[in-house]
């Protein structure tokens, strides 16, 4: 029985400082129940709200002790009661975990496991599921967004941005994104974007604006509303729409702004996704991993001791350029 397994895991046992990210060689390996599935993890995504839940800062709030994580990529090791999708041996990646991804196995509920394709390496696995899912939400979901539409994702060269690139151009949009770095700005020139502009630079909204003839953006998918809603309200075409997709702290912006455009401005949060949303979601990303236009683009890699360092660069970094990954 190998239920008495042991193996290594990141766990945290009060919020704070990433320092609270402590690695224990001492975790039981978990088991499958009903439904779920155990995977031996060989990657995992880090997310900027992973931090704020290791903070204490973000609405919900996990149990102490708890191993955070959600996107991992590796081989199932088994499958409870139940399970017909994946079999022991199948390459597969998560979008939620049940107990936690930083760590050298997992159990996940087996509708938020889907197979990977050979094509994708582990680290590129780790990469998907919840920019991918989120850029999907925002865009589809959320937007409405129709082909022959101009988009302007802002924040474009993180997990997210990548992910709302490459998904925005397969979909038939005009597709903009921002950086924040010439390195950046050239990631997301070869992930789908037509334009990009530096969000650093004094005037570049204006460069977005006469890059539109003057007409504005119909949607824009928005990292850093705090520092961006009021701009980006000024920068909609008519019936324009923005989704906000990430947010550190408060902003004020003129209500009128939304009342010459008749725009809106919208939440994304993919917790809410219904189980038919995910599939639909999952097909789509899937044919397009086939298709090969879904091409995660991997940032930096740290192994599982470094997690507390990842926890604090995903933060502090002057300017992400793909998605950051912890590895086993």
């Amino acid at each position: 029985m190998s239920g008495s397994r042991l193996m290594r895991a990141i766990r945290v046992s009060e919020f704070g400082a990433p320092s609270v990210l402590r690695l224990r060689s001492d975790v039981t390996v978990p088991q499958p129940g009903r439904t779920q599935v155990l995977i031996r993890v060989h990657a995992c995504g880090v997310n900027p709200v992973e931090t704020y839940i290791r903070a204490g800062t973000y609405a919900r709030k996990p149990t102490l002790p708890y191993t955070p994580g959600s996107d991992i990529a590796g081989v199932v090791e088994s499958v409870g009661e139940g399970v017909t999708a994946v079999k022991a041996g199948d390459r597969v990646f998560t979008t939620a975990t049940e107990t936690g991804g930083y760590a050298e196995y997992t159990v996940a509920a087996g509708d938020s496991v889907y197979k990977l394709p050979d094509a994708l390496d582990f680290t590129q696995g780790a990469a998907i599921g919840i920019p991918y899912f989120t850029a999907y939400r925002a865009l589809i979901h959320k937007a409405h967004a129709k082909a022959g539409e101009t988009v302007l994702i802002h924040g474009a060269s993180g997990g997210v941005g990548i992910a709302a690139c490459q998904l925005s151009r397969a979909l038939g949009l005009q597709v903009f994104g921002t950086a924040g770095t010439p390195e950046g700005m050239k990631l997301v020139l070869n992930n789908g974007a037509h334009l990009a502009f530096n969000h650093r630079q004094e005037g570049y909204t204006d460069k977005i604006m006469e890059a539109t003839e003057g007409r504005g953006v119909d949607v824009i998918v928005e990292m850093l509303s705090n520092v961006n809603l009021s701009k980006d309200l000024q920068m909609l075409a008519y019936g324009g729409r923005v989704m906000v997709v990430g947010s550190r702290g408060s902003i004020e912006i003129n209500p009128r702004d939304t009342m010459v455009k008749e725009s809106s401005i919208v939440g994304v949060a993919l917790f809410f996704a219904t189980p038919e949303e995910m599939k639909e979601c999952g097909a789509l990303l899937y044919a397009g991993m086939e298709a090969g236009w879904l091409r995660p683009v991997v940032g930096s890699q740290y192994p599982l001791e470094k997690a507390a360092q990842a926890h604090h660069d995903i933060i502090e970094s002057p300017g992400a350029a793909g998605k950051m990954v912890l590895t086993m």
